[in-house]
């Protein structure tokens, strides 16, 4: 959930989650750092180093001489066989090097003795201290202030999060339409070199365009604002215009936007008036100062009732003080009065959201006032949502969006259905009136706790939640799912997949693979460009790593959740047949294998994410 710090994709913490640090890593430092160019730390671009709190940037080590790897593959030698307690990974490449971050000097040390001279995948590895990077923000400022030239003009914040309001929406919709068909286009033609034996499915793949939301202007039912200041050095609360990593601070106001819903507008407005007026600052990334970090809102349309969670960055706030600002919280939105449109605070939390422990998932929330959750409707279903909760940020989207995902898929009272990453059970609850039984995964414990309450509210008691990674259970659910079918009946599994925007990890795609019960998945991405990686997981002929007969892409649809944004939600049908006999005219494994993998290198690095200012992007918004 962060809003302030964005760092780069090839960083890889051991839980993977991304630690919040001090310190943003810069793929041209690092370049430099791989080519042994000497960096002087000194000046404001080091000046992180100095403060009293933690930044993996001290205890780095790079390691040489790696070939090509995967982060998965290192990350397991370094944490199950070589036993080192590292933070994180980071490779620009995937390709000859990678840096590895520890909390103290004596597991750098030990990584270093470990390391350098052992002998993985045919090649003797090389350790040495790393350099601290630059401080990116600095590291622009140096730079401007070095030139002649005038600084870029800054994007406003409509440029910068609605960069299609400009256009009428019927343009919207064909232009989505027009990049989604070349989107799959070049996942079918790669796929078509990839697997040979996919050519059959592909010539029938049918895409036709993507689906309007019922609701243009106002949809966001959570926002993540920013406290900060504009170009007039004014405190507001708001959206970042830029990100930390390409030196941008500014925080503009969002009153302008046609995707926010007022109620989202009156929160930003009352909390930027709270900041204001308070002894406490707010925060500054340019050296870790100040208090009121963010804010994240979550609205309900159906209730009207309003989840304020106030983002607090507490490494420089005594016991006292933190239980001081919590008070100052709670006594503004007690006595605050509806205004004219008659919004009012209904739930209130603090979050804490300094640095994140070892092993910590999420920054702990504290509840303050009103109630703790809020209730929204999708499909007829009513849903409780907790502060961490993932729900669909387009309520009346999301409920296009789960018909034409039942659909497709056409459940009958003879199916099973696994939703993995089920998070409150939107989906899951929306299919089980549809299927025999209805089983769900999820990582937040607040969610299945939320699933599991919101299948009782309901009346739905076909399902069955599980709290963990969707990794360790996709096997479970499915030999829970085969023990309740009758000996010699055929079994109508299916899955349901709807991940983060960084798509499954390739685990849980092997563990799909391999579950031979599983014979129809529908995959729902908010994010079709980094899914591409999964979609040529899912299809790629059977190997050493991913086992079991391949899903072939059979159709898919499209739904603009994010109008006046570049970003459209996907939902492709796989299905996958018996196996049979291996053709005999099929290319060896091992070179279709090895095709596979250099295919795989190369999405991985077409899909490297950009730090961009979107309207889905954590940057802006958590969707």
């Amino acid at each position: 959930m962060e809003s302030v710090i964005k760092e780069t994709s090839a960083e890889v913490s051991p839980n993977g989650a991304q630690p919040m640090e001090t310190a943003v890593e810069q793929s041209d430092a690092e370049k430099a750092a791989s080519n042994d160019v000497t960096v002087e730390k000194t000046g404001e671009e080091y000046a992180y180093l100095e403060r009293n709190e933690f930044t993996s940037e001290i205890y780095k080590i790079e390691v040489k001489n790696m070939g090509y790897f995967g982060i998965g593959e290192f990350k397991k030698l370094l944490k199950n066989t070589l036993k080192l307690d590292m933070t994180k990974i980071k490779s620009p490449t995937r390709k000859e090097f990678a840096f590895v971050c520890f909390r103290t000097q004596e597991d750098q040390q030990r990584a270093l003795e470990t390391l350098n001279g052992y002998k993985w995948k045919g090649r003797v590895l090389k350790a040495l201290a790393a350099k601290a990077s630059a401080d990116p923000l600095q590291k622009k400022r140096a730079a401007e202030g070095a030139s002649d030239g005038k600084p870029k003009r800054q994007r406003t914040a409509v440029e910068a999060t609605c960069p299609l309001a400009g256009i009428s929406y019927d343009e919207q919709l064909q232009q989505k339409s027009e990049e989604m068909s070349t989107l799959l286009r070049k996942y079918t033609q790669e796929l078509r070199k990839l697997n040979p034996q996919a050519k059959p499915h592909l010539d029938n793949f049918k895409f036709d365009k993507v689906l309007p939301s019922p609701t243009v202007n106002g949809y966001r039912n959570k926002n993540e604002f920013t406290v900060g200041k504009n170009s007039e050095g004014e405190v507001v609360v708001g959206f970042r215009l830029g990100s930390y990593s390409d030196g941008s601070v500014e925080v503009a106001a969002v009153q302008d936007l046609p995707h926010l819903p007022d109620q989202a507008k009156w929160a930003a407005q009352s909390f930027q008036k709270l900041v204001r007026q308070s002894k406490f600052l707010p925060f500054n990334p340019d050296g870790n100062v100040g208090h009121f970090r963010q804010l994240m809102v979550r609205c309900s349309s159906a209730t009207g009732e309003l989840m304020l969670v106030a983002g607090i960055y507490s490494s420089n706030l005594s016991e006292d003080e933190q239980r001081e600002l919590k008070q100052e919280l709670k006594s503004f939105y007690e006595k605050v009065e509806p205004d004219a449109s008659a919004f009012k605070c209904t739930s209130l939390y603090y979050q804490d959201v300094k640095h994140r422990e070892a092993g910590q998932m999420v920054n702990p929330v504290d509840h303050l006032l009103g109630t703790t959750h809020i209730t929204d409707t999708i499909q007829g279903l009513q849903f409780r949502i907790s502060p961490l909760a993932f729900f669909q940020i387009n309520t009346e989207g999301a409920n296009v969006l789960y018909q034409q995902a039942i659909d497709l898929v056409a459940p009958t009272k003879d199916t099973t259905m696994l939703d993995i990453c089920c998070g409150t059970g939107t989906i899951a609850l929306a299919f089980a009136k549809h299927c025999k039984r209805v089983l769900g995964v999820e990582i937040v414990p607040d969610a299945i706790k939320d699933a599991q309450f919101n299948a009782e509210a309901n009346g739905i008691d076909n399902c069955k939640f599980f709290t963990g990674n969707a990794d360790d259970f996709i096997k479970t659910m499915v030999r829970e799912a085969m023990y309740e079918e009758e000996p010699g009946k055929p079994v109508d599994l299916i899955a349901v997949v709807d991940p983060p925007r960084a798509g499954l990890h390739n685990r849980s795609i092997a563990a799909i693979r391999s579950a031979s019960a599983i014979n129809r998945l529908v995959y729902v991405s908010c994010n079709p460009n980094s899914a591409k990686r999964n979609f040529i997981e899912l299809a790629r002929p059977e190997s050493k790593h991913y086992k079991g007969e391949p899903f072939y892409p059979k159709s898919a649809v499209a739904v603009d959740m994010f109008p006046h944004t570049a970003h459209t939600e996907l939902v492709i049908l796989f299905e996958r047949e018996p196996r049979t006999k291996t053709d005999e005219n099929a290319p060896p494994a091992e070179a279709v294998e090895a095709s596979a993998s250099a295919a795989t290198e190369s999405l991985k690095t077409e899909t490297t994410t950009k730090v961009n200012i979107e309207t889905d992007t954590e940057t802006l918004s958590t969707a």
